[in-house]
């Protein structure tokens, strides 16, 4: 198995490889939507470049946070800075939560008076329908690579991604139904929509909260079996396990014979360590001996 902070490096080049390529990506969209609304002085392309504008903010704020989550520990942060990385993926859901408060007043809005009348050019029409087809495909790369990577700020990236896909899809069902008088559709469409960012924007918050309030990692069982499994070990108890899944630390104690000299009890828990090590894939094992 590669040394820690060499597998670290290299997932840490490879998200930075993923966030490049998508900020190109956005970067692209941004460019050619600012350049179709200012040649047919469409305000709504014009919109929705600026919204998606917020998309390339967004690799760069994960870009700068990816960078500090790496460095090595310090000082000041000896169990590492891994945690920036959960923290950058609750910044983005400040950006869902804008963009849900947002759909649900201007939805309540055109509720209010029955629904609006949506006009739309075919140029406008086929950028979004390019729109939906562009962000769909990043959604699905960037999930993939997310999990793959075990990366918490591509995920959330990729959320915030799939809201602008849900949200294009909703415009769209919107402006098909606005052409058949159906102008309540609309509204109806950013509802349902808000309510897809606020489950998005939990999962993202489920699956970051425990990181920094430091819940377990491993299942106690799991650790004491393998522990146990050690020969010479007797019993192994007060299992504490934490960390980023990338970088877990555990922390046991170990009870062996009374009558182990100290240097049998100190090689017994080298043993521990390695097998944590190598079996549960832990950063960094704490073993305390207790005689029995």
């Amino acid at each position: 198995m590669p040394p820690p902070h060499l597998a670290r490096s290299d997932r840490t080049a490879q998200v930075r490889r993923v966030l490049i390529g998508l900020l190109i990506a956005n970067l692209g969209v941004v460019g050619a939507k600012f350049v179709i609304g200012f040649r047919t002085g469409s305000l709504g392309v014009l919109g929705d470049a600026v919204h998606s504008s917020v998309d390339a903010f967004n690799n760069i704020l994960a870009l700068a946070v990816i960078r500090v989550a790496a460095r090595e520990p310090d000082e000041d942060h000896p169990y590492g800075h891994e945690k920036f990385e959960t923290l950058g993926a609750l910044a983005i859901v400040v950006f869902l939560s804008i963009t849900g408060f947002e759909l649900v007043q201007r939805a309540i809005g055109r509720l209010s008076v029955g629904g609006v009348t949506i006009d739309i050019t075919p140029t406008e029409f086929g950028l979004l329908v390019t729109t939906l087809l562009v962000n769909a495909v990043v959604t699905v790369y960037e999930t993939r690579r997310g999990h793959e990577l075990k990366s918490d700020i591509l995920l959330a990236d990729a959320a915030h991604t799939r809201a602008d896909v849900f949200i294009t899809i909703g415009v769209l069902a919107g402006v098909v139904a606005a052409r058949y008088g159906y102008a309540y559709v609309d509204p109806l469409m950013g509802l349902v929509v808000a309510a897809v960012i606020v489950v998005l924007a939990y999962k993202i918050v489920a699956r970051s909260v425990p990181v920094l309030v430091d819940q377990l990692v491993t299942e106690p069982q799991e650790i004491q079996h393998t522990a146990e499994d050690v020969n010479g070990v007797v019993r192994a108890y007060d299992i504490r396990s934490r960390g980023v899944r990338e970088r877990r630390f555990v922390e046991l104690t170990i009870a062996v014979d009374g009558s182990a000299t100290v240097e049998a009890a100190h090689d017994l828990a080298d043993d521990v360590e390695r097998r944590l090590r190598n079996d549960l894939g832990f950063h960094e094992v704490i073993v305390h001996v207790e005689p029995c």
